[in-house]
């Protein structure tokens, strides 16, 4: 039987109205039991999509602050939310998205069991350019913490650029991101607004996602969280983040 919780949130995805928080029915700082949703929710995903990665969210000051949330958290990537290869990228499904410059990890490698720093580093294969489109099934993105998590992570869909680069060419914390919408700049960051460094993003990941039973695992994208402010999508606009020594990535927002 699905939790009112879990309920609300998919009544308001199957109807594209937003809906109202749900922290009046697991509290609004109960980690544990909004994870519990998103467990309940992902499984109910299982039946039509498969699990590609994680994605790190509010991660970055910037973020926190526009949503006034104070703590980092996560979410599941599903293979039907890249759209890497669409153009335009279908937004008509959505109800509130927006955009952030991000950085990708793909990872050779299981991260389980104990591990350190250099484990978490030496798991990374390479890092590519991203942009996730992030979206809220809560009325206003009027977020609580456990309104997000049990959201899972407010994700959407997510674009990967092609550029591929291994960390031993670039450290993620130097990286400086502009992101501009129609060619004008609306967004910049830098790999040490995400939680000081996106390795720390991905390492904290690695032990959040372990300690919930889902460890990240080998092939798997990570998301490591944004790097400035996000801004909201709206139809027909061109997204282009410039990463410096990543690359760059683009996506076209479709009307639907």
């Amino acid at each position: 039987m699905t939790t009112p919780a879990a309920q609300r949130l998919l009544d308001a995805q199957r109807t594209k109205t937003p809906c109202p928080p749900v922290r009046d029915l697991i509290g609004s700082d109960d980690v544990e039991a909004a994870y519990a949703v998103q467990r309940e929710l992902t499984e109910l995903r299982l039946r039509t999509a498969r699990i590609v990665g994680h994605k790190i969210g509010l991660t970055s000051p910037a973020v926190q602050k526009q949503l006034g949330v104070d703590q980092p958290d996560f979410g599941v990537l599903f293979d039907d939310m890249d759209v890497s290869a669409d153009d335009p990228v279908p937004v008509g499904s959505l109800l509130q998205p927006r955009v952030e410059a991000e950085v990708a990890f793909l990872l050779r490698a299981d991260l389980t069991g104990d591990f350190t720093p250099a484990d978490v580093a030496a798991a990374v294969e390479v890092m590519a350019p991203a942009l996730e489109i992030v979206d809220s099934r809560i009325a206003g993105w009027d977020i609580s913490i456990a309104d997000t998590i049990a959201d899972n992570a407010s994700s959407a869909l997510f674009v990967l650029g092609d550029q591929r680069v291994g960390l031993g060419a670039l450290r993620p914390v130097d990286i400086q991101m502009e992101m501009s919408v129609d060619g004008a700049v609306v967004s910049k960051g830098s790999g040490a607004a995400c939680l000081g460094d996106p390795l720390a993003a991905l390492a904290w990941l690695a032990a959040a996602a372990r300690d919930h039973g889902e460890p990240l695992r080998e092939g798997q994208v990570v998301l490591s969280g944004a790097l400035g402010p996000m801004v909201p999508v709206t139809p027909g606009m061109q997204v282009t983040a410039t990463l410096s020594g990543l690359g760059t990535v683009s996506a076209n927002f479709g009307e639907n």
